[in-house]
């Protein structure tokens, strides 16, 4: 690879410094390198990374910061297809495999041409009251639907592909991609699956019912949500985040149809380990 784009989280690198050594490594090996800083952004076509500055031609996205900033770059510039390299700056996570200590290295594989490329399937949210779209965006790692407010217990009712499931009373749902499985799903009582396969899991936020357990079904299938009325039937305020980060507001009758989005995330593998190798090293299993 030869065409590098930075996009780095300027609170986890202030003023640069660390940015600014990986633009001269990469220059004085004779590649080209640009920069961009992920600002949240309060309205617009993007929420942090404005995809349309990244020239085109570029082969590769370093993203610098960490798990949560390689997620909003990739619902960002999904849409352009680049493979992406996370740098994290900060504690340890999934998806950033590379630290301060290795990225020389790293860039160096990659400049080798020695990687891997994984695809990591996303999804679409699209939140609906009646017939109108009231919001819409996409996930790398999950669409939690919880409650908004005071703590109480909260209806939701699920569907896959518009046949009735069943109802949760709980807290929230969480719908998780593969990616995401080693997230806020596990926390939850969730499985762990292998990152780039294909399926939806389904887990409940503190259910108030015995035996819950999360579901998982094929890639292609829509999973609806739809709110329900509280215990007192009281009309209920919800929210539907997408990957911790943009909230859409939801009432009850409101519902979220979530399916598999038609792009993936290109994360960039160097270090060649298998999955459960992976897995092993952060339980900290050895």
């Amino acid at each position: 690879m030869d065409k590098f784009y930075i996009i780095t989280n300027s609170a986890k690198d202030k003023n640069q410094e660390f940015t600014n050594e990986i633009v001269k490594y990469l220059k004085d090996h004779g590649r080209q390198c640009q920069v961009q800083l992920a600002e949240r952004k309060k309205e617009g076509a993007y929420h942090y990374t404005n995809p349309d500055l990244i020239p085109e031609g570029t082969q590769c996205l370093l993203v610098l910061g960490g798990d949560g900033t390689l997620l909003q770059a990739a619902r960002d510039v999904v849409h352009r297809e680049i493979p992406m390299l996370g740098i994290n700056l900060g504690t340890l996570g999934f998806l950033a495999e590379v630290d301060r200590m290795s990225v020389y290295q790293a860039l160096d594989q990659i400049m080798a041409d020695d990687y891997e490329i994984e695809e990591r399937m996303m999804f679409t949210g699209t939140v609906w009251r009646g017939d109108t779209i009231i919001g819409r965006d996409v996930a790398l790692n999950d669409i939690v639907i919880c409650r908004e407010g005071p703590l109480r217990v909260v209806r939701f009712k699920n569907y896959v592909n518009d046949v009735y499931l069943n109802s949760y009373n709980a807290d929230g749902i969480i719908i998780s991609t593969p990616t995401g499985s080693t997230g806020y799903s596990l926390s939850c009582g969730g499985p762990i699956v292998a990152p780039n396969g294909a399926m939806t899991l389904m887990t409940p936020i503190a259910p108030h019912t015995l035996n819950t357990r999360s579901i998982i079904f094929p890639a292609e299938d829509v999973i609806t949500v739809e709110l329900g009325k509280g215990r007192r039937q009281d009309t209920e305020k919800g929210l539907a985040s997408f990957d911790g980060d943009t909230v859409i507001p939801m009432v009850t009758g409101d519902r979220i149809v979530i399916q598999r989005a038609s792009v993936s995330s290109r994360i960039l593998k160097l270090n060649h380990l298998s999955f459960v190798e992976v897995l092993r090293q952060k339980m900290h299993n050895n």
